[in-house]
């Protein structure tokens, strides 16, 4: 059963990352530490796990289970946990989909199919509702729909298909384009029973929020949860000047995080976190990802100084009151 009933995605959602190994396997002692302390920042309102940034695509299906049951006795009294259901198969997702329920999640974020991407999700819409659907027929937990923002992504007809016909989807997490962000916030807010959206264009997040994005998702929130936090807030309270003082600090990290080779993303991000003392080194990832050279761990090392990031935390000389709280 959810450990949090009725539980609406929003607001800022942190997609952790996983702590291996020299032999690949899980380091669950750093793991831990990893997702206590993203949890401990003020003004999160839940936590993700095999997510994209814990490398699910690397990850079986006990290593998930195994990863739910590490978070749920870590974290899941504290804070809502929303599990990723990342498979090709629809009935495979929605046997990961049942194993999250059974396991402690509070909601899931539902990946789209990458054999979807050949071109059925365009000419064959009826794919990717079918898959929603099978998720949502496995368990009732509230569901947010992965929107990419390549050939996986739903057209805007069948998105809204998906969230009208079903009830249990509650939001989507927006990997799209400014203007197709845009039209997606405006068109699930005016929905007749609206949906939210939850940014993860974390290279643009103060564009996207003040579109009206009702949060975000974002791996990004593994090293800089206390910063996105903080300028969800700004956003919120109307406060330019200080909005833009934060998206000027996030802006260093984004930019080392998300340069090419974008699939290295979340090793820049484990990088981030050894440089910081908040895991142990060195920073292992699952091939066929690769260690990163010394040349860009400097880089990466240089933006975290930009950023005023440190091991705690992020530097508050300069902000406000209300960055603070």
């Amino acid at each position: 059963m959810s450990r949090f009933k009725d539980y609406t995605p929003h607001g800022v959602i942190p997609a952790t990352l996983s702590a291996f190994n020299p032999d690949y396997g899980f380091d669950w002692s750093e793991t831990r530490r990893h997702l206590a302390f993203v949890a401990a920042v003020d003004g999160v309102t839940a936590i993700t796990v095999n997510g994209h940034a814990s490398e699910v695509h690397a990850c079986t299906l006990d290593d998930q289970t195994k990863m739910m049951d590490e978070a749920a006795d870590e974290v899941g009294a504290q804070l809502p946990l929303i599990c990723g259901v990342y498979a090709d198969g629809s009935h495979i997702a929605a046997n990961i989909a049942r194993m999250a329920d059974a396991h402690g999640a509070s909601a899931l974020l539902c990946f789209p199919p990458g054999a979807m991407g050949m071109g059925g999700i365009r000419h064959r819409p009826e794919m990717g509702t079918a898959h929603i659907k099978m998720i949502a027929d496995a368990t009732d937990l509230p569901m947010i729909v992965f929107q990419y923002s390549n050939e996986l992504a739903y057209p805007l007809d069948t998105l809204v298909q998906i969230c009208e016909d079903v009830p249990s989807v509650k939001a989507i997490k927006d990997w799209s384009p400014p203007q197709l962000h845009e039209r997606h916030i405006k068109t699930l807010h005016g929905l007749s029973r609206p949906v939210n959206v939850l940014s993860t264009n974390s290279a643009w997040l103060m564009s996207s929020l003040v579109m009206g994005a009702d949060g975000l998702l974002s791996g990004a929130g593994s090293v800089i949860a206390d910063l996105q936090v903080a300028l969800f807030r700004a956003v919120e309270a109307k406060d330019l000047e200080l909005a833009q003082e934060l998206a000027d600090r996030i802006f260093h990290t984004t930019q080392v995080f998300y340069c090419d080779p974008f699939g290295d993303m979340h090793n820049r991000m484990k990088e981030a976190l050894v440089l910081l003392g908040r895991l142990e080194g060195p920073a292992v990832v699952r091939p066929p990802l690769m260690k990163l050279t010394d040349t860009e761990v400097a880089t990466i090392a240089e933006a975290l100084s930009l950023a005023r990031l440190k091991r705690d935390g992020a530097d508050r000389i300069g902000l406000s009151t209300l960055a603070a709280e």
